[in-house]
């Protein structure tokens, strides 16, 4: 197998990080990042529907998320 550098937000790998640290809770087993990453992708390639409840934010956040998502759709434009 061919090993490949990927640059990361810091963000994006203390996520990373936190997916690996839950699967290895989980699985009672270390998980390295690319194994979090595999699980992932196994879980993002079925339906669409699939994603449904995994995303939690409060009633707050939502609202928030709402508000600007109609404010940015008012912006957008259709193109010839």
């Amino acid at each position: 197998m061919a090993t490949k550098a990927v640059k990361l937000s810091e963000e994006n790998y203390e996520w990373l990080c936190e997916v690996a640290g839950t699967s290895q809770a989980e699985e009672k087993r270390m998980v390295s990042i690319d194994e979090a990453v595999s699980k992932i992708r196994r879980r993002l390639s079925g339906k669409l529907s699939d994603l449904g409840g995994i995303w939690k934010m409060s009633d707050k956040e939502a609202e928030g998320l709402m508000r600007e998502l109609r404010r940015d759709w008012k912006r957008w434009t259709k193109s010839a």
